[in-house]
């Protein structure tokens, strides 16, 4: 089993002085709970893992509400139960010692329970653990929560039911008439999820193996996640996924997942629209990985949008990407304003960083509402990784660019260097990028590009080649530099600004 102690082997983070915040924002503050504690062994609740304690845990949170909120104690010993459904100003506490292993019947989450899933909302399964227009509230403790999502994983190659939403979501079918819930549909619910919630705190705990994505909080604000520890090797098994929320903490998570580790999102198209609740004022510091699709990443569904985001102190190690920042034309949201800084990056599979406007196998989603995703504002310094495919490769369209990326003080090798398409307001200061060949920088198609105290490897040949009849404006700080030119690129594209 992974554990927090692979990553003790690991060396230590960049180390910095707590960085001020790029951007204002309300700093998250734990919400604080009345000093009452109710066991659930008092409600009739026993261990072992046979008896399904469902009732016996629903009676302890009822109560614990009733009083005036409180603490529910899930003792030392495993503890089988269907899903737990919190209420405000209630701390469900997993203990020391315990674990909270969810149960493997499909029909013991039903009722189906208003939800979001894929960036639409519907009447699906009910979450493992769910909270719904909860305020303060919170699932602590060291313990283990085991959702053994495996019984659910094989609906992932047949799920009709999920295509039916979105189609649903895209037509804006009344939420009432998404209902699921059945074993035909396949749509499987996320583990943790809170749902219009506010001042939500998720601590301490380890979770194993959600049925999909594993904490997605939806449209919650004044939420923290600290000290989470994620082991999921299931497919979609998102590790924390906030999703249209404002004034976010996530902090010293350790994360093994089998899909993206930390993704923020904001909402799929239509659905995204009209909700239109941005994911906005974040801040990722001092979390590791082990595996997954990317250490963070930003959309793809963000159609309400995705701003003020902060990630520094991290390590990233063994995920197929570094930093992923992905959406397609029709989705519509813009995505702005992000920082990334004193980030170490070790084995990744294929990106180091990647930003692309190219996600996914589908050009348009409606051609109608010709609703263009804005991606711009995006700032990474003091970066290093030891080895990828590809250092970085930002990839915009030639009717809707890229623009403003700055990347300052970043070492990677990697078998292929920088590529960038169809960028604008692209600035290289301190870069060491060193592939295996060249060239060291691709430029297909940029303008107003500044090129500064850039190296590569003396082997490497040539150090920039420049594609594309539409670039233009490309600044060079050193006549030495060896440039290549193709594809109907003009010559005049490039200059030195020294």
């Amino acid at each position: 089993m992974f554990s927090a102690a692979a990553f003790s082997r690991m060396a230590p983070p960049v180390e910095s002085s707590e960085p001020k915040l790029p951007f204002p924002m309300t700093a998250p503050v734990a919400p604080r709970f009345p000093a009452r504690t109710f066991d659930i062994r008092k409600f009739g609740a026993v261990s072992g893992g046979e008896t399904l304690n469902t009732k016996a845990i629903a009676a302890a949170i009822a109560a614990c509400a009733k009083a005036g909120g409180g603490r529910v104690l899930v003792p030392a010993g495993v503890w089988l139960t269907g899903p737990v459904h919190l209420r405000s100003k209630v701390e469900l506490r997993v203990a020391e010692g315990a674990e909270l292993r969810f149960s493997r019947n499909y029909s013991d989450y039903l009722p189906v329970v208003y939800i979001q899933r894929g960036g639409v909302r519907c009447y699906n399964y009910s979450p493992l653990i769910y909270a719904r227009d909860c305020t303060d509230v919170a699932v602590t403790g060291t313990g283990t929560l085991n959702g053994q999502g495996d019984v659910w994983w094989p609906w992932k190659k047949k799920q009709p039911g999920m295509a039916r939403l979105f189609e649903m979501g895209a037509q804006r079918v009344p939420v009432e008439q998404r209902v699921f819930g059945t074993e035909a549909d396949g749509v499987r619910p996320p583990f943790i999820q809170t749902i219009d919630c506010r001042n939500v705190l998720l601590e301490g705990f380890t979770l194993l193996d959600g049925p999909s994505w594993n904490i997605h909080p939806v449209t919650c604000e004044n939420l923290i996640v600290r000290k989470v520890s994620i082991i999921a090797k299931g497919p979609n098994n998102d590790g924390i996924d906030p999703d249209s929320c404002k004034n976010v903490l996530i902090e010293d998570c350790l994360l093994d997942t089998g899909d993206d580790c930390i993704c923020l999102k904001a909402g799929r198209d239509e659905d995204g629209w009209s909700v239109g609740r941005p994911c906005e004022n974040i801040i990722i510091r001092r979390c590791k990985t082990k595996r997954g699709h990317g250490g963070v990443v930003l959309g793809s569904e963000m159609s309400a949008g995705i701003r003020n985001v902060f990630v520094y102190d991290c390590e990233f190690d063994g995920t197929d990407r570094g930093v992923r920042i992905k959406s397609l034309p029709g989705r519509g949201g813009f995505m702005e304003n992000v920082w990334v800084q004193n980030v170490r990056m070790g084995k990744i599979r294929m990106k180091a960083v990647d930003i692309t406007l190219r996600y996914g196998d589908r050009s348009v989603i409606d051609p109608a509402t010709k609703a263009q995703p804005v991606l711009r504002g995006f700032h990474l310094r003091n970066i290093t990784c030891e080895q990828a495919d590809t250092a970085i490769d930002l990839a915009g369209l030639a009717d809707n660019r890229i623009r403003d990326v700055t990347f300052e003080n970043v070492t990677v090798t990697a078998k292929r260097g920088l590529v960038s398409a169809w960028v604008s307001g692209l600035r290289l200061s301190g870069v060491d990028i060193r592939p295996a060949k060249g060239p060291a920088l691709r430029l297909v198609n940029n303008t107003d590009v500044v090129i500064n105290d850039t190296v590569c490897p003396a082997s490497v040949e040539p150090f920039l080649r420049v594609e594309g009849a539409e670039s233009r404006s490309i600044k060079l700080d050193s006549k030495q530099l060896t440039v290549e030119f193709a594809d109907g690129a003009p010559a005049s594209s490039v200059s030195c600004n020294k």
